[in-house]
Order: C-alpha cells, then structure tokens, then sequence
C-alpha cells in the first residue's frame, strides 16, 4: 500500500487527472477538496464521508468523578463560524459529486451538530436524498450534566447523483442481514470499543470519531459490488479501506493527518479478506428453492462425518448428523459457523463451505443444486 502527497496544483495532481489514473488502494496524504479535484470525472462507485462534526465545543467536559471526556477537540474539527462550515461542505461535496459515476452514491454521516448543514448542502448540489438511517448506538456516552437527552444516534444520509440514476441497492442481501426481513433504516451498534477501539503507543483513543466495522460492512455490502471502487475523502484510520478490503472492493483514501495514516496502513494491511464465494450475493426469493442443508443428508448426498472446508483451506469443519458443523470447540449452521469463523456479521454457507471430489473443491451448492434437480417438480 502506497501513500501520496497532493495538492491542487502539484505536479503529482495534475498528471493522475490528466492520465485518469485513479490511486486504488491508496492513501492520499492531503487536503480532501485538492486530492478529489485531482480525481478523474465519473471514476467512483461509491463515497463514505464522515466530515469534521463541527462540534463547537466551548471547554473541557468532566464526568461526575472528575475525571475529563476525551471528547473531539481536534484543530480538524475547529470552522470560525457556521458560514466557513458551509463553504468547506460545499467545496468537498461539489467534487465528490464531479468524481462520483453517474449511478453512484454518497453516504454521508453526522451527529445533529452538522448533519441537517450538510443535508441541506447535499440536496443544493444536485444529490436526490434516498435514506436517511439513524444508527442508533447500543452503548452510547451518558449526558454526563443532566442538562438534555442522552445523545444516543448519529445519521446517516444515502444520495444518489439523480433522481433517474440506477444505483446498486442490494436488496436481498439486507434482507438475509436481517433474518429474512426487510431491512429498516434504523441500525443498532455499538460504538468502538475494546479490540477494535484502536489505540496510539500512549494508550489513548488513535482516533476520536472511529466508527464500528459492523456499520461499514452493511454500508458497503448494501450499496456496492465486489469491484467497485469506494472513496472516503475523511480517512481516519482507516475503517472503510479494511472493511473494503474484506469485502472484495477497492478503495481510496484521503487524510491530511500523518498519525491517522499510519494507525490506518497498519490496521489494512492486517485485514484478512473473506473467502471470494463467501461475497456471493443470496439470489431472490422467486429464484431460489429453498433447501435446508439437512435435506442433503437425509438424502444421502453428504454423509455425516464428512469434511468441508472453505475455498482456500484456512479452515474445516465436519459435518454432524443434526447438519450442524463443528470446528474445533466452535459449532453452528452452515450459516452462522462461516460467519463465525471469519468474524463477519453473515456468511452465504452454500458457496462458503465445499467439498473435495475427484481431487477438486466443489461448494456445497453443487450438492445442493444436484438435489433440487432430483425432486419432481412441483
């Protein structure tokens, strides 16, 4: 992974527009508005932008015990008034839409400090709004003066460029998310914390604003395909270039802060990516015969004690007469144990898992679409 240096009007800028070379799976060190204007038109499937909150904050926030917030202070988070706040929304925003494709779409989140600014701004620029989603966070930081409402949601706003455009939605895949129902547009997760709270050498939070992969794997999932290339011009350390990375899409990111791009190449260059089979999107309902996984030992067409594994061998399971499998200590459906296993929210089992014959790995969908083939139809 590669990081670059960039401005409007570098020499570096001016030939990767001129070349329409786009930086894929890079780093841009740099102001976000000079690295997109140096982006070639209509090269992005997709933008996740998490901007500066503009928070505003008047002094340091103690809890009751006297211990201080390690709330966001950052110079990057500081705008001289409302009016700056609006021009800079308005620069970044323009050329995100000059660089997005024209079936492309915009993610854009916020706390209720700048959301509604941005909102507005979006709309302004041409954007036609499809969702708003209200990420409603399952462990939220307490009002710690009693003065108002817990703070417990931030938003989300997902455009595209046009009312007319034929943007990725997929469907069916968020319905399989949720337990085969249709998925709303309101998400519960919690915020960062333990493991994944990534942290600088003193111990401290690397990043004030770090968002949880679980709700990047749903952005990413839900609105792009394996391929496409996603653009977040508000970096940090890096969540959507890993979540890309696990799921088969390339990436390009902006950051202006050296510390963040480093806490960011490391975390990317760690992340494992899921087994290609396993980015299979679910078909629909009225092109899939369902078939429990049971029906094929019943059948006889996978015995118990049979061995799966998945595509690249990293792991194996065997195969129990209640169709559960089992890994080591760790046991569960087809479903759930690939999921498990990769640390992923969901797994289509059917093309995760296979299984060896005549010294080939085939995926059990072979299996089970040899048994769909075998039953009179209906």
């Amino acid at each position: 992974m590669q990081q670059f240096d960039i401005g409007a009007s570098s020499p570096l800028a001016r030939a990767r527009s001129a070349a329409g070379v786009l930086p894929l799976d890079q780093i841009i060190r740099g102001d976000c508005i000079a690295a997109m204007a140096a982006l070639p038109d209509k090269s992005i499937d997709c933008i996740f932008a998490d901007p500066p909150y503009n928070l505003q904050l008047g002094g340091d926030l103690f809890r009751p015990d006297g211990s201080q917030v390690d709330a966001v202070d950052d110079d990057w988070d500081k705008f001289e008034s409302y009016a700056s706040y609006d021009r800079f929304t308005t620069a970044w925003l323009a050329q995100a839409r000059r660089i997005l494709k024209d079936n492309g779409t915009i993610w854009v989140i916020g706390s209720y400090h700048n959301i509604f600014r941005v909102g507005a701004a979006i709309q302004d620029e041409g954007f036609w709004i499809l969702n708003d989603i209200v990420w409603r966070k399952a462990n939220p930081m307490p009002n710690f003066r009693g003065t108002r409402f817990t703070n417990a949601h931030e938003t989300l706003i997902w455009a595209a460029k046009s009312e007319t455009a034929r943007y990725t939605f997929n469907y069916q895949a968020m319905k399989a998310l949720n337990d085969d129902l249709q998925m709303r547009s309101d998400w519960s997760f919690p915020i960062c914390g333990g493991g994944e709270r990534l942290k600088d050498d003193a111990g401290d939070k690397a990043h004030p604003t770090q968002k949880p992969e679980a709700l990047l794997y749903r952005v990413l999932l839900a609105t792009t395909k394996p391929g496409d290339v996603v653009l977040d011009p508000f970096f940090g350390t890096g969540t959507t270039g890993a979540v890309a990375k696990r799921l088969g899409r390339r990436w390009i990111g902006i950051e202006r802060e050296a510390k963040y791009i480093r806490v960011a190449r490391e975390r990317i260059a760690a992340a494992l990516p899921l087994d290609e089979s396993a980015m299979t999107i679910m078909p629909t309902k009225r092109t899939a015969t369902r078939v429990p996984f049971g029906a094929l030992l019943e059948a006889g067409m996978i015995l118990p004690g049979a061995t799966v594994v998945d595509s690249r061998r990293r792991w194996q399971a065997s195969v129990r007469a209640d169709s559960s499998l089992l890994h080591e200590t760790r046991s569960g459906s087809i479903h759930k144990l690939g999921a498990e296993l990769q640390g992923a929210p969901s797994c289509n089992g059917w093309t995760f898992w296979h299984v060896e014959r005549a010294g080939k790995l085939e995926p059990i969908d072979t299996l089970r679409q040899a048994y769909i083939a075998s039953r009179p139809a209906a």
